[in-house]
Formats: structure tokens, sequence, C-alpha cells
């Protein structure tokens, strides 16, 4: 696991991720595809329309989206009931390919989510019945009814501390399995991320990564593992690979072209989480950080939908609720310190907070260090009030205790901004002599980003040649256009620091 925060986002359009983009597809796009397929035989819930009938691309849209939520809750109930992984893929999949037969003609359902959830339960019930599997797990299945949304339903049920999903996490997280395997096997199962998209992530081929997920779910099977939350020192075992895990899920929904339903889940999961364990500082700190990182969701991009810098965003646009509540958290992690709130956290006009004391503590672990660094740009009432030393320091201590390229980057930047283009440079020289981000586009931006801040000629024809380079090889067209925008500035600007153009 390796740390990222805006450092990096303040020198590109995009935050510095662990991995490349994930393709935003999911199991409901591929349903889609799956329109012309033969009707599936399951048992479906008359729908409840909410209109007329709808056109196929209409009904294609709904299933995605409905599927988007629906997925991932509907996989998890039917494993802890089935402790058929496979099963419940293909039922949650059935669901859907029958959605885009009959929505066309019945409409859509009050509640998509639900309907697809009663048709997957259906269907899994026929394949046990079909299988004579133990009367126990069909009475558990049926009972499913009970705690999940009809399709008439508008309000889902009450929520458990602990529900299926934080379940099925902790059981891809079990230690008898590698952590290549526990991420993999929670971007498929609990995220719905396709096959050949977390293949891609890590760097293997597709038909290897279908072997790995078989595997991995076999062994679950084979050892017994049990579906469940574990207790006492298990829980603390098991904990780093959650929080990872966790920590992936955010960033999926953060990245420029990320899906935004992600984050969100995140931190609901982030927040249960906290309720099972509310004494783990670690907990408490990636849920602070996610909501920092997640407050400027709306300040992001402009009226064309284009990437926009930290130093470029509106930050009356940024969640200031979201940023209240990170560092009350931040407040009760352990700290040598005061993190104090000044002023009216919603009204005040030279920033919602002030931050005192120490940029770290001792005892600070990398969650912790990197929900400091997102709580200085959270508070700093513009970008020149941004304390940059702070950062530095807090980079400084992250990469003593969890050393990898992408936190060496962040380091890079903040030394840049906080001491100087040229400490930020040789840094960042130290990191492209380790190999590990060769040609990684966020590199060549922050070298394009500090060669640029040192304000001659030659150093801005320079960086916009690197910014073109970096936007060369962009993960996301987002990512593309807001480089080029960079180069194109940095061409325009004379040597003096004046501007031609914009």
């Amino acid at each position: 696991m390796t740390g990222t925060t805006p450092a990096t986002e303040a020198t590109t359009a995009a935050k510095a991720a662990t991995t490349p983009a994930v393709k935003a597809t999911t199991p409901a796009a591929k349903a889609a595809k799956a329109a012309t397929t033969p009707a599936v035989k399951a048992t479906a819930p008359t729908a409840k329309a909410t209109a007329p009938a709808t056109s196929a691309a209409a009904v294609a849209g709904a299933v995605a989206a409905a599927g988007a939520d629906a997925y991932p809750r509907i996989v998890a109930a039917l494993i802890r009931v089935t402790s058929d992984w496979t099963l419940a893929e293909d039922c949650a999949q059935e669901a859907m390919t029958l959605a885009l037969q009959r929505w066309p003609r019945e409409g859509v359902p009050g509640n998509p989510g639900g309907w697809l959830m009663t048709v997957a339960r259906n269907r899994a019930i026929d394949v046990l019945r079909r299988a004579s599997v133990e009367r126990r797990k069909l009475a558990e299945l049926a009972a499913l009814a009970l705690t999940d949304p009809g399709p008439a339903s508008e309000e889902p049920p009450a929520e458990e501390v602990v529900d299926d999903r934080l379940r099925l996490i902790f059981t891809c997280c079990h230690p008898a399995l590698s952590m290549e395997a526990r991420v993999a096997l929670t971007l498929r199962t609990v995220c719905g991320v396709p096959t050949a998209d977390i293949a891609r992530v890590l760097l293997v081929g597709e038909s290897a990564m279908t072997r790995r997920l078989t595997r991995a779910k076999t062994r679950i099977t084979d050892a017994g593992i049990p579906y469940r939350v574990p207790t006492g020192p298990a829980l603390a075992e098991r904990l780093p690979g959650v929080l990872a895990v966790l920590y992936l899920l955010f960033t999926h929904g953060y990245n420029a072209d990320g899906r935004p339903a992600f984050a969100d889940e995140a931190i609901r999961l982030a927040r249960l989480l906290r309720e099972l364990m509310p004494g783990e500082g670690e907990v408490t700190a990636l849920l602070a950080l996610f909501l920092f990182q997640h407050s400027r969701r709306d300040a992001r991009r402009d009226d064309r939908g284009d990437l926009l810098t930290l130093d470029r965003q509106d930050r009356r646009r940024w969640d200031r609720a979201a940023i209240a509540e990170g560092l009350r958290l931040l407040a009760e992690t352990p700290q040598d310190g005061p993190y104090a709130p000044q002023g009216d956290p919603y009204t005040s006009q030279d920033g919602p907070y002030a931050l005192q004391g120490d940029p770290y503590t001792s005892q600070d672990g990398p969650y912790a260090l990197q929900a400091r660094i997102a709580a200085r740009h959270a508070t700093a009432a513009s970008a020149d009030a941004t304390d940059w030393p702070a950062i530095a320091a807090c980079y400084d201590r992250l990469a003593r205790i969890q050393p990898s390229p992408v936190v060496e980057l962040n380091r890079a930047v903040a030394h840049g901004y906080a001491h100087g283009p040229e400490a930020g440079l040789a840094l960042l020289a130290e990191v492209r002599a380790g190999g590990a981000l060769d040609g990684h586009p966020l590199v060549v931006a922050a070298e394009a980003d500090l060669t640029a801040r040192r304000g001659g000629r030659e150093d801005r024809d320079r960086a916009a040649a690197l910014f073109r380079q970096a936007a060369a090889a962009a993960h996301s067209e987002l990512e593309r256009r807001a480089l080029l925008d960079r180069a194109d500035e940095s061409a325009r600007r004379h040597p003096a620091g004046g501007t031609a153009g914009r």
C-alpha cells in the first residue's frame, strides 16, 4: 500500500494514485451488452412501473445505474447464504439480463435494486432446489425477502453495523490469501470491477487473473474460511488488508475517470468499520482522509467538465461539513498537539479552521499522516496560504515509515513548494533514479510544474514540452486535456512571470 495525497494534485489535474485508473466498467454495463441473449428462466416480480414501455437505450442506462449499486449487495448477500461465489455472481448477472428484457415492456420498477435482488434470490433458489441443496439454505434465502427491500419498496432497511459487504471484505482479506489475491478478489466481488480491468491494474493477463480469482475462491471454500468479521487478535491481524482495500476502493472512485459511487461506498464502509472498531486510530484517520478528499468533489471540474488543479478550485464549493467532520475525527486520534477549530466552520471568510501544534505526532500511522496532509490543504484559505512546510514534514515522516515511489513523488512536490523548485527537482531526480515510475505521467508533470516555477524562458519552454509529454502518457482524456492546458499556459508565459493570455 502506498500513500497518495493532494500534493501531486496540486501540480497535475489528477491525484497521484496507487495504481492506474481502473476502467469504469461494471457487471451492469456487461449485462447491457447482453440484451440480445435468450431470456433467462428466473422467477421475477411484477414490475410496478414508474413509466410506460421504455426504450432499450433508456432501460440499458437504468439497468447499469441500478446494477452499479445493487450488484455488490446482491453478490454479498447470496454468498453469505450459499457460500457459492460463482452462483452468487451468476444470479446477479442473470437478474440484470432479465431486467433488460422485461423493463422495456413493463417499465422501470420503483425500486430497481430491490427488483434485481428478488430475481437473483429466486434464481438462486431454483438452482439450489434442482441441486437438492440443504433445506436450511433454502430457508435462509427465502428469509432474504424479509430483510431486503421488495420491488415496490422505496426505502432500504435499517443497516446493521456489520453488513454483508463488510463481512465479504473481511473474507476476501483473509491472511491465507496473498495481498494481490485479496485486492483482486475484493475489486471483483465487492466492487464489481471486471476481471480484464483488474488484470490491467495488476499487470497480468486476463486469463491469468481469471485463474487467480478462481484459486482464491477455491482456497476460501477448501480452507473453510468463515464468512464473518473476526474478533480479538484475528480482527487486528486482518485490519491492514481491509484498510488497504478500502483505500483502493476510494481511489477508484476519486480518480479523474473513476466512479464516484465507489468513493461513497468506501466512506460508508469506513464508517461501519469505525463503529466496529471505535478505538482504532488508523480506521478513524482513514475515514477522515476520505472526507477531506471527497469534500472537493464538486469543485474539481469547471463548467466544461475539465479538471481543475487545487490552486484553481473555488474553495467556496468545498463541502465544509465534510471538512469539519474530518477535523473532529482527527481530534479523536492520538496526538501530541491541539487541532482545534477556530470560528464558525461554515461562515468564516478566512478559512474554516486553523491547525495548530506539530505537523504530526509520534503515534501517527500512514493513514493518520495522510489525513493530516489532507487537512492542511482542506483548511488553507487559499492556495498561497497552504502550509507546505508542515505538509513536507509529514511526507518526510511518511517516507520513513512507509516508503514507496509514489510517496517519494509526493514528497518531492511538497518540498518544491515548501523550500523552492530546486529542492523539489533534486528529490524528484532521486525518484527517477529508482526507476519504479519511469515514464509515469505524474512524474513528468511534477517535473514540468517545478521547472516552470523557476521562471526563466528556457524553463517555461522545457516545462511546456514536459507537460505535452505527460499528456501523451495520461491514463484518461480528462488528464490529457488538463496537462495540455498547462503546456499552453507555460508556453504563453514571459520570463518575468507575466502572462500573455489567460
